[in-house]
């Protein structure tokens, strides 16, 4: 090779790295936009966006510091409460109703149950979606109308699937059938310990919805519609139509302390 031609393949091999590198940088872009429909409802920092509802107090009081975050997590925590639990259930509203989406939570329990906590309240806590205003919320009434993504955890030995569905208020439809039973357990594994777990649901609307635990798919179901048997969604059937299109999101309060590190959203089309 002459001294001449030297520099003419130098410069043709910084084009091909430059390519090359443009390539990878344009993947990694696309990569980026995947994530950036991602709506992050919690912000790390407060509870700026989420609006406490504990029963037996009016909207907005956060009855002994239950909902709190610290260290970057949402807490539900119950080491400031005077008494036992004695059913004040609580959940934490998110200020935005959505219809179509993706919603993603990770969760962990932690600690001990608070005392008085009913049993099949250990280790127990959910999301509830497509449910009814805040605002609409009876002060006495313990569980908005909705349909809860319960989160369970193990006991350590028994087996106990998390991802399942609880229908306060309301019935689905699954494999054609209307179904009135009020708790169906997913397919899930069961997740013992302190262990971060992560749930999405897929929602379309009053079509189908769907819940994955660490990305499998653990249950799927359409329809969901108001319990004309219930006394607060029988208040909320308008012109005899039953079905929920969409509504509030809230995490649950039920006695067990929880964290959640990530709450986020990727809104869908119609």
């Amino acid at each position: 090779m002459t001294l001449a031609r030297r520099p003419a393949i130098l410069l043709m091999t910084w084009a091909v790295v430059a390519c090359l590198a443009a390539s990878g940088n344009a993947y990694a872009a696309d990569d980026s936009k995947k994530e950036e429909g991602w709506i992050q409802l919690f912000n790390g920092k407060n509870l700026e966006g989420w609006t406490p509802k504990i029963t037996g107090y009016a909207l907005g009081e956060n009855y002994a510091d239950t909902f709190r975050v610290e260290n970057g997590v949402i807490k539900v925590a119950y080491d400031k409460w005077p008494t036992k639990f004695e059913e004040k259930f609580g959940h934490l509203f998110y200020k935005t109703p959505y219809s179509h989406y993706k919603l993603r939570i990770e969760y962990r329990f932690v600690g001990e149950q608070c005392p008085g906590g009913p049993g099949w309240a250990f280790r127990n806590s959910g999301v509830m979606i497509h449910g009814q205003a805040p605002e609409t919320m009876k002060k006495d009434q313990d569980f908005p109308v909705s349909i809860e993504v319960q989160f369970l955890g193990g006991n350590g030995k028994d087996k106990r699937s998390t991802g399942n569905l609880c229908t306060p208020g309301t019935n689905v439809v699954m494999d054609g059938k209307l179904i009135l039973t009020h708790c169906i357990n997913s397919k899930s594994k069961t997740y013992h310990g302190d262990q971060w777990v992560t749930v999405e649901v897929e929602a379309h609307g009053d079509g189908v919805i769907k819940h994955f635990v660490n990305g499998e798919l653990v249950i799927e179901y359409e329809k969901p519609q108001l319990d004309e048997r219930d006394k607060n969604a029988k208040e909320m059937i308008k012109d005899g139509n039953k079905l929920i299109k969409g509504g509030s999101i809230s995490l649950q309060a039920e006695s067990h302390p929880i964290e959640f590190r990530k709450v986020e959203l990727m809104p869908l089309k119609d």
